[in-house]
């Protein structure tokens, strides 16, 4: 075996593993090959772009090739460290290779230290719980009778049918077809959602708009009339209570639909929109670079046009008393999810953070971010979303990618080695709220994912089409399972995307948004996921147990949650065929429980084919497995 001079994963080499919070004391220790002579060394730390800091490191008792320091970092803030050294030979550096471990003499990378506020606190009571992510217009229709439809929809009858896809004669995709599911249908079907363990439920836009999808909002201030009234959406979030399930909104405040109050581009509402006069209220929103046909849009779509987040007046619309963030709030909802986060400034999240936290303490700021939120740069520079003064947390696409892509291919290395990294980046307190989804409404269906259909090149045409065979559909659903057992162990809050229990299939939008299958759901699949919902529930390790690896080789992966009282041992066998597991000496085979499929044989847990697997056993009174 290579030798391995640091490693950021194994606490003897840095004492806390992950992000730490400002004050927090942490040790670094790193080694030398016995037959260097090390002179000295240091560790090298600086902020992210600022001037490196040089920590002399002390001889580790007697073994003079190993060094340590303890070092305190005072302000919150992204940094980065290498460590260097000097032998009767030569000066060289310790850096990080492509995985966590460091390596010798070569121009390798740095470890990221993230540090963050010590007042940094998230939502304690979504902590362990479910999410469940509706696409409003497609979940139920209750059949209650709408007044005020706006002019240019189409109400469809024929629910569970394929949306519309067909571009118009002249090339536009218009998303006016609605199925008209509402707020109504959704209260209905609390009972069935509660029954998968769900705590969150997290809405698509409900805002009026003029798609179906609500992206485009029009009114901030309005339910979209085929939702239902306010009344109607006050009705769902109480009902919801009694069933302790909490409502977060979709919140879109990059853009506005130009068929909106505030633009007003082709006449619909009496307002005098920012297209209509340069007097307009709202023009200042907006930037013309020709006033008034060439307008900033989001990603070049005209009929989005582009908001100045930072304008005073739009950030005290969206944040002051009074506002957007507190009408909904105080009609209740208990949070927002913020669409396309990494698009928006400092400025504007950092007030839209203290307007949520205003009207409740507890109240989840969710981003959208795609990549490792720890250290994305956007808007010209770092940003500090997860320091503890804007985001609670974020959805969690690193995971599904890692997920996704062992479940299909069974690579154990580097699916831990992802996994690890973002656990390792994000500070606890948003680690736990991390929006863990397989599938959201940006996404193909991930039945149709771990299928293995591969839609890239595919037209709309075509997969408008496209169903599963029997047995393709089969082996998607025992991969799913075993993704899912991985979704709702890992760090975070497992994210279900409407209807993904159920069964149900879809490529891209709009075919990953269709109708949910009521009384054609997939049994065996939502008994499924009933089964991880109640798990989760039991244990409530789940909420913030440490994470810990245990093995990642052979196309199997396995690793622990331990928490105060109780440790869970998650195995995921991805091979075609059944393995035994050995457990590691920690963890006697007499003092673990089978309580999600597996069993034990000849000495070990016996793991079927492409199945994943939960045991569990109680911990002493010094947090060690007990006898």
């Amino acid at each position: 075996m290579d030798f391995i001079p640091y490693n950021s994963y194994n606490t003897n080499d840095k004492s806390v593993f992950g992000s730490v919070a400002a004050g927090q004391s942490v040790r670094f220790s790193a080694s030398l090959p016995a037959h260097y002579q090390c002179l000295w060394m240091n560790l090298v730390l600086c902020i992210d772009g600022g001037t490196p800091v040089h920590y002399p490191m002390e001889p580790v008792s007697d073994k003079h090739n190993r060094r340590s320091t303890e070092i305190r970092i005072e302000e919150p803030g992204l940094y980065w460290y290498y460590f260097e050294y000097e032998t009767d030979l030569s000066h060289e550096k310790i850096t990080r290779s492509d995985l966590s471990r460091g390596q010798l003499g070569e121009r390798g990378a740095m470890w990221q230290l993230t540090v963050y506020s010590r007042a940094f606190q998230t939502p304690a009571q979504l902590k362990g719980g479910v999410m469940y992510q509706i696409f409003p217009d497609r979940f139920r229709f209750s059949k209650t009778p709408k007044e005020g439809i706006p002019y240019g929809r189409i109400l469809r009858s024929d629910w569970g049918s394929t949306p519309e896809w067909r571009r118009t004669v002249d090339g536009k995709i218009l998303n006016n077809d609605y199925f008209c599911g509402d707020f109504s249908g959704i209260t209905q079907s609390l009972s069935y959602i509660a029954s998968l363990g769900v705590t969150c439920i997290y809405l698509n836009p409900i805002f009026e708009a003029h798609s179906n999808h609500r992206y485009d909002t029009a009114d901030y201030m309005s339910t979209d009339p085929l939702l239902g009234t306010e009344e109607d959406f006050k009705t769902l979030c109480k009902t919801a209570k009694t069933h302790d399930i909490s409502i977060i909104l979709d919140g879109v405040f990059s853009h506005t639909g130009a068929d909106s109050i505030y633009f007003n581009k082709y006449n619909r509402y009496p307002s005098v929109g920012a297209y209509n006069s340069k007097d307009s209220k709202y023009y200042q929103w907006y930037r013309f670079r020709s006033y008034p046909d060439d307008y900033a849009c989001w990603w070049n779509v005209k009929i989005l046009p582009e908001i100045d987040e930072e304008n005073e007046e739009f950030i005290d619309f969206i944040t002051a008393p009074g506002g957007v963030v507190s009408k909904w709030m105080r009609l209740g909802a208990a949070g927002f999810r913020i669409d396309v986060a990494d698009e928006l400034p400092d400025k504007f999240l950092d007030a839209l953070r203290r307007a949520v936290k205003r009207e409740n303490p507890e109240g989840l700021l969710l981003g959208e971010v795609w990549e490792d939120a720890s250290n994305k740069i956007s808007h010209g520079g770092r940003r500090r979303y997860l320091l503890g003064e804007q985001l609670d947390s974020v959805m969690n696409y690193p995971f599904r990618e890692a997920i996704i892509a062992f479940a299909k291919e069974g690579g154990a290395e580097l699916f831990l080695e992802s996994i690890s990294s973002i656990i390792e980046n994000y500070p606890p307190p948003a680690l736990h709220l991390l929006m863990n989804h397989l599938g959201t409404h940006d996404t193909e269906r991930v039945l149709t994912v771990l299928s293995g259909a591969d839609l890239r090149n595919e037209s709309r045409e075509w997969q408008s089409t496209l169903r599963l065979t029997k047995s393709q559909k089969q082996r998607a659903k025992q991969i799913l399972k075993l993704a899912s057992v991985l979704q709702y162990t890992l760090p975070g809050i497992p994210s279900l995307y409407y209807g993904d229990e159920a069964g149900m299939e879809g490529g891209r939008d709009p075919f990953n948004r269709g109708c949910f299958p009521w009384e054609n759901e997939d049994k065996e699949l939502t008994e499924h996921f009933a089964a991880l919902g109640a798990l989760r529930t039991a244990h409530t390790v789940f909420r913030e147990g440490m994470f810990a690896p245990l093995s990642a080789t052979a196309g199997c992966v396995a690793f622990c949650r331990r928490g105060e009282s109780e440790t869970i041992l998650v195995i995921a066998n991805k091979n075609e065929h059944e393995i035994t597991y050995y457990l590691p000496p920690a963890y006697p085979l007499d003092t673990v429980s089978c309580i999600f499929g597996g069993k034990k044989q000849d000495g070990g847990i016996l793991a079927p084919a492409n199945t994943a697997l939960i045991l569990a056993c109680t911990n002493d009174a010094s947090g060690s497995v007990a006898p």
